[in-house]
């Protein structure tokens, strides 16, 4: 929980744990909104962090189990001052999204497909990005730091 002053402390994890459908996603977003926020970070870093988990949540929720209950895993850890560490497990099918091609942001817009750009925007938003198949879970962490660096759709390394 929130040490004295209201902020995090570093090291501490703080876990959700909720059902894969659409309607937890504004749950998640809530609670990674009131850890940022608890580690002082500022509105609008906050509300990028909330995109970050939106983003992954609705692809679980939409694609992970398909039409088969699961749930998912949300934590998140203020790793020092200026950092907090965001994982997402699941137990659905397997998806690496760091090995997803990018989109055709070239071809006029009437002649793109539908979506895909969420994982763009991910990679724009945090720091850094890993995924692990652990067994049976799905296994993807972000780190976020309190200044992003460059603009919403640079790209990352």
């Amino acid at each position: 929980m929130a040490a004295g002053n209201g902020a995090m402390s570093e090291s501490q994890r703080r876990s959700l744990t909720v059902p894969a459908r659409l309607e937890s996603v504004a749950t998640c977003a809530e609670f990674v909104a009131n850890c940022a926020a608890n580690a002082e970070f500022s509105p609008a870093r906050v509300r990028e962090i909330e995109l970050i988990i939106e983003e992954v949540l609705v692809n679980i929720c939409r694609h992970a189990y398909r039409d088969a209950p699961g749930e998912v895993e949300v934590n998140c850890t203020q790793s020092d001052p200026q950092h907090l560490l965001l994982e997402v497990i699941d137990q659905g099918r397997p998806f690496n999204m760091l090995d997803a091609a990018a989109p055709d942001l070239k071809s006029d817009v009437e002649d793109r497909q539908v979506g895909g750009l969420g994982i763009p925007l991910i990679r724009a938003l945090a720091d850094t990005m890993t995924y692990r198949r652990d067994g049976d879970r799905n296994v993807l962490r972000f780190t976020v730091s309190m200044a992003r660096r460059g603009g919403v759709l640079s790209p990352q390394g």
